[in-house]
């Protein structure tokens, strides 16, 4: 039978992206959509073809009559915590669009429920369906380049008001900054809560799980605004330093044209290097028998390793918990270096890991 998805909230424009992926799986259905206000679920209803019937405005509604098996859940960040605790009861297990959350007291508060209704909770990274970043990953893992020593990271956009779902561009004026939950410290918005956890979460992944022991970030708030577009953040780890940069502002999405700076990783080990750009068809290395560098073409992904969607459809059936970016254990650690980036700057000070 096929498995029954609904998507809850649509703060976040990736809602429409998930949804497409369950409209396309063979085996899933969309069989409920929810938000509070109405016309914000107008472009999902027309382009997956849902009926009055399965659109709501209630949660509670929408969970009781539609009887998902998994929600996808896309609130503003700072509300995460507030919807898993809302949902959990009712023993659906939950897509939760990155970040993480607003806090690691906030990414507690969903562990702690998800364990409580023994439901699974995962947190989907768009950047761990990159067939380039996956490649490094495996690298990595194969000892191409010996110990991971560092991890730079570049990552964002022009900023989240350029576009839509499915990527379709727009054009933001002031009124729409003022109005966006994105620029609203309260909301969890800002480049850093953007973008960081995703540098974090996909570096503890590249890094097996381990911590840095202290985290030194700056920020910047351009023009008066409440959050910033500009982070960058270096974490010292016992065997070096990490960088990890946050931009709203890049001259172009990654996803047309990669801008300079370029979107991704570069890896350093101690015997070589990855470079790992977004969206790109290759990766680079460099190694002791290959110093002047080769490229590599990135891995054919393959199903149930495409999207998140066929992921969690796996996991499920499968009875597996989700694993790398996707595991509340790794992308807990990466909130943990967000966290004490957000303290470090708000003290412009270096602080030690956030516990």
């Amino acid at each position: 039978m096929n498995l029954r998805v609904a998507g809850i909230n649509f703060d976040h424009m990736h809602m429409g992206d998930l949804l497409r992926m369950v409209s396309e799986h063979p085996s899933a259905e969309i069989v409920g959509i929810c938000d509070d206000t109405p016309s914000r679920m107008q472009a999902a209803a027309r382009n997956f073809g849902i009926p009055a019937e399965r659109i709501f405005t209630q949660v509670v509604e929408c969970l009781e009559k539609s009887k998902p098996e998994l929600v996808i859940l896309r609130p503003a960040t700072a509300r995460h915590a507030e919807y898993v605790e809302r949902i959990a009861p009712y023993r659906v297990h939950m897509l939760v669009e990155k970040p993480f959350a607003a806090s690691v007291a906030e990414a507690d508060r969903m562990i702690a429920a998800a364990r409580k209704h023994k439901v699974t909770l995962a947190i989907n990274w768009p950047l761990r369906w990159s067939a380039s970043h996956c490649t490094a990953y495996r690298l990595l893992t194969e000892n191409r380049i010996g110990s991971l020593e560092e991890v730079h990271y570049y990552g964002g956009n022009r900023g989240p008001l350029w576009h839509s779902a499915d990527k379709i561009e727009t054009v933001p004026t002031p009124a729409m900054k003022r109005k966006s939950w994105f620029y609203s410290q309260a909301a969890g918005g800002g480049s850093l809560l953007d973008y960081l956890g995703y540098g974090t979460t996909l570096g503890t992944w590249f890094q097996r799980g381990r911590k840095p022991i202290e985290v030194t970030a700056v920020t910047d708030l351009p023009n008066g605004l409440d959050v910033d577009e500009h982070s960058i953040t270096i974490a010292r780890y016992g065997w070096g330093l990490s960088k990890f940069e946050t931009r709203w502002g890049t001259f172009t999405d990654p996803w047309s044209h990669q801008p300079q700076p370029k979107c991704g990783f570069v890896l350093k080990g101690t015997h070589g290097t990855i470079s790992s750009y977004d969206y790109e068809p290759i990766v680079r290395l460099q190694t002791d028998r290959s110093p002047e560098g080769e490229e590599i073409a990135a891995d054919e992904l393959k199903a149930p390793f495409q999207n998140p969607i066929q992921y969690m459809i796996h996991c499920l059936r499968h009875h597996r918990a989700p694993d790398g970016p996707l595991s509340p254990r790794i992308a807990r650690i990466g909130q943990q270096i967000v966290d004490s980036a957000l303290r470090s700057a708000a003290r412009r000070k270096t602080v030690p890991l956030v516990p």
